[in-house]
């Protein structure tokens, strides 16, 4: 069997179905609807990349690009089939409906040209799709916009409506000049208003006057108070409207006649057309919900295997995503050494949500469709997928829960080989337990003979035994956290779970008799077992959080040393300029001392000195020049070298004790420099003094006097004492009160998104300079302007100033379904 997914409701087990669901949503079209529909589970890895590249590449363009081409995806194969028949033509709703999906088609094809390096796959597509400029020129000269025939589409049309407009026209004049002749005699009420009834002109008159106004009765009211009456000289006209009507009818019927016998010899050119349209609706709604659950294309091989990190099953991130709570992303590594992954723990513990998410996402896979999980991962090409999950009891059948699961097991002992994929929740259970776990344990030895890879949950003690002496099978267990008594919903691969029956007894308040009855009936070994995995997975946590905290500190640590060996290095580099400096300035004192010394010899020799004692006086002189010199220098640089030894043995020191500390649970958490608190006062890039009233993740919000201001930690230097008093008496305490009311009255009065449509360009942009400066003051990270699509004038000048603003890390269109190009969504860097 080539390839094979069991059982037969398999996609609405594993929840595929909703997937289905949520990727039709996105399509425009019935015909795309149709192909999300034939969507089907693939094993040829070429298959497989082109269908996962194709959507790569319209997730770009749905990200990259302003705006898709094409907004009308109208399927026209069923009447242009029928246009095959001679005589047949297209209703005027189907004319417009395939103008308006022939000009899509032309934009979408043009759209690609001359873009096959940046997306190689859906340009190959577009570049064998044939246009119909003949087409669309003759749709265009007959159809208008608004779905009616042009009166330019024949001759003939056009002078049967030009005499049907004069003569309508002149009837209502007339009718008019008789309505008021009947209310001048009192005939009609002053109010009334001419009618029509079948199609035709007539005047509202009291039934009591209707023998006054010659004409024909057409109807009454239902009171039967008032007539209503065509006059005679009227009723001719009318019958000539009324065959210039049929007329113009007539006409229609001939023009849309004669364009099917154009149309005609097109059609077998056109359905690939079609076919095309239908393929570019179905990749876009793929894209668009890839987008839409932050899906990526992992790298992937032809081995049967996988390598998954952070991967999310995508309904249940959905179901949280406007929620406060976050889902936990699962790890899961099976390939030829590690098998079967056996996953054991507490009910409600997150198992079968482990299970569900395995068989979704490598079914997704296969089905062409991108994955939630993070880009390091690397999926596999599995031939079958075989599950057992939920209850499967069946009362047509008579066949218990157990009989059911056995008979799922003997399926897949006959299907299992090498490149099978099962998944199988609460192996086992339904039985006794004793001989549900015998059978459970030869049944995993036989599928671990046959190479199959899997996923399985069990409570049964003797299977997470089995799999801890046997290889190729891996125990896994669903952490919990015993001192709260909650599920961490995190799967940790290598060791079994404890099923925490006990402590969960105890948590809902079963009597202590009745544990200790419990405990003494299962035996010593089997509780001492449970309580050793309770006892390891406790320990296990503690010294993570100890490894993380370690490391966390070496990081700091790492980082003050960095620090220091620079300003070192800075402090080196200044003293040998100042060193360098002050020799020159003593070379010019001795230069001018030299000058000074020179005329005291030219003077002693004026007064005929002795020339040995002249040349004496000299080489003291340059003698004690020399010395100067040479001890200046030598004590600045002694100075400077003992400096330099100090400071990197304060370094050695500080390393040392770091890490002595950081190994030691005393003295946990300990940092060179004490990070910045709340209260602190610190000084800005621009030299400004404040105090810290608020500390985010990577940033501070700063008081400076009356106002508040936010700025990243790492432009933050720690204020001097003394700058510190400075600031706090000339700052009055009792406006950070006043500080905090108002910008709490602020945040609650300030919404996230600004309605920017209808204005003009400068008052638009000012409102949006007003709306971001407070945004960045309350701190907010995200905010959305709702501009409108329109011409695009408007969303360029705003996204121009956006380019040029320091605050804005990115901006971009919101997703589709939620406003799209219509709406700028801007993400600050605060």
């Amino acid at each position: 069997m080539h390839k094979m997914v069991y059982p037969e409701n398999f996609e609405s087990k594993i929840k595929f179905d909703k997937i289905r669901q949520f990727v039709q949503k996105n399509c425009l079209s019935d015909m795309g609807r149709d192909l999300v529909e034939a969507m089907k589970f693939s094993t040829e890895p070429t298959e497989i990349r082109e269908r996962l590249e194709e959507t790569q590449e319209f997730m770009s363009i749905l990200e990259e690009e302003d705006q898709f081409p094409g907004d009308h995806f109208s399927d026209a194969r069923p009447f242009l089939n029928k246009v095959r028949v001679e005589g047949l033509f297209l209703e005027v709703a189907e004319m417009v409906a395939l103008k308006q999906s022939l000009e899509s088609l032309t934009a979408i094809v043009r759209f690609f040209h001359g873009k096959d390096e940046r997306y190689p796959r859906l340009t190959a597509q577009a570049g064998d799709i044939q246009l119909f400029p003949y087409i669309l020129q003759r749709l265009d000269s007959i159809v208008s916009r608004h779905g009616s025939i042009k009166d330019t589409a024949s001759p003939e049309l056009g002078d049967i409506r030009h005499r049907l407009q004069r003569k309508q026209n002149g009837i209502s004049r007339r009718m008019q000049a008789l309505l008021q002749q009947a209310q001048t005699e009192g005939w009609a009420e002053k109010d009334t208003s001419i009618a029509i009834r079948d199609g035709r002109m007539v005047i509202p008159v009291p039934s009591a006057y209707k023998r006054k106004i010659n004409g024909i009765v057409h109807d009454e009211s239902a009171t039967g108070k008032t007539s209503y009456i065509e006059p005679a000289e009227i009723v001719e006209t009318n019958n000539e409207i009324r065959e210039l009507e049929l007329e113009e009818k007539r006409e229609i019927t001939r023009i849309l006649r004669r364009f099917a016998e154009d149309l005609r010899p097109y059609v077998d050119d056109l359905i690939p057309a079609y076919d095309f349209l239908a393929y570019i609706d179905f990749v876009r709604a793929k894209a668009a919900f890839s987008l839409y659950i932050e899906a990526t294309v992992p790298a992937f091989s032809e081995r049967p295997e996988m390598f998954w990190y952070s991967a999310r099953h995508p309904l249940l991130w959905l179901s949280l995503k406007n929620s406060d709570k976050n889902i936990v992303p699962l790890k899961i590594e099976i390939d030829e050494t590690q098998r079967i992954i056996l996953i054991s723990g507490p009910n409600a513990g997150g198992k079968s949500v482990c299970l569900q998410t395995a068989g979704l996402l490598q079914y997704m896979f296969q089905c062409g469709l991108p994955v939630p999980v993070s880009e390091a991962s690397r999926f596999g090409i599995f031939k079958k997928i075989l599950i057992d999950m939920g209850d499967e009891q069946s009362i047509e059948n008579d066949l218990s829960t157990y009989s059911s699961h056995l008979i799922n097991m003997k399926n897949f002992l006959r299907y299992g080989d090498e490149n099978t994929l099962i998944l199988i929740d609460e192996f086992g259970t339904g039985t006794e337990p004793m001989l549900g776990g015998a059978i459970a344990e030869a049944i995993l030895k036989t599928l671990n003979q046959k190479q199959v890879k899997g996923v399985i949950t069990t409570h049964y003690t003797n299977l997470k035994h089995f799999a801890a002496e046997t290889t190729g099978i891996e125990n896994g267990a669903m952490l919990y956290d015993s001192h709260r008594m909650l599920p961490l919903f995190e799967l940790c691969i290598g060791k079994p779970g404890s099923s925490f029956a006990f402590e969960i007894a105890k948590k809902i308040g079963l009597p202590k008799e009745i544990l200790e009855d419990a405990a003494s009936k299962i035996g010593e070994d089997h509780i001492n077992y449970d309580k050793h995995l309770k006892d390891i997975a406790r320990d296990k946590r503690y010294w993570e959080e100890k490894r993380r905290r370690i490391h966390e500190n070496e990081k700091r640590l790492d980082e003050v040393v960095e620090k220091y060996r620079q300003e070192l290095t800075e402090a080196s580099r200044l003293r040998k300029e100042i060193i360098k400096e002050a020799q020159q300035k003593a070379q010019e004192i001795i230069h001018s001392a030299n000058k000074t010394i020179e005329q005291t010899i030219r003077d002693i020799r004026e007064n005929q000195a002795e020339k040995e004692k002249t040349k004496e006086i000299r080489q003291k002189m340059e003698a004690e020049k020399e010395r100067l010199l040479s001890e200046q220098a030598s004590a600045e640089e002694e100075r400077i070298r003992k400096k330099m030894e100090k400071l990197q043995n304060r370094e050695k020191n500080k390393k040392t004790k770091n890490k002595a500390s950081a190994s030691t649970p005393a003295s946990e958490g300990t940092t060179t420099e004490l990070p910045l608190q709340k209260g602190d006062f610190v000084s800005l890039p621009n030299k400004a003094i404040g105090e810290i009233l608020e500390i985010n993740d990577k940033t501070a919000v700063i008081a400076l006097g009356n106002l508040r201001t936010t700025a990243k930690l790492s432009q933050l230097k720690r204020a001097s004492a003394s700058q510190a008093k400075k600031v706090a008496r000339t700052q009055p305490q009792a406006s950070y009160a006043n500080i905090r009311e108002n910008i709490s009255q602020k945040r609650f009065d300030f919404k996230p998104d600004i309605d920017l449509r209808g204005m003009r360009g400068e008052e638009a942009l000012q409102k949006v300079i007003t709306f971001l400066d407070e945004a960045v003051m309350l701190n907010y990270k995200e905010v959305r302007l709702l501009h409108g699509t329109g011409t695009g004038a408007l969303r360029q000048l705003i996204r121009q100033y956006l380019s040029t603003n320091p605050l804005v890390a990115s901006f971009g269109d919101e997703q589709i379904q939620l406003g799209g190009a219509g709406i700028t969504v801007v993400k600050l860097d605060i």
